[in-house]
């Protein structure tokens, strides 16, 4: 399975991945809050982020 994550250090909650989202599982929060059991992997965030804040998690 894979999941995503923020990288506290490193998000400056520009919230471009949230507006990116097209499932709305970024919530804006401080910090950013996922919701990965909704996630579907398409990668909008992570293309998005340009702080590359945004980490993919294989577990």
């Amino acid at each position: 399975m894979i999941a995503i994550t923020i990288d506290r250090n490193k998000c400056t909650n520009c919230l471009q991945c949230i507006n990116a989202c097209p499932k709305k599982v970024l919530i804006s929060r401080r910090p950013i809050h996922v919701y990965t059991e909704c996630c579907t992997e398409c990668g909008s965030c992570l293309s998005i982020c340009p702080e590359d804040a945004i980490i993919v998690v294989k577990y």
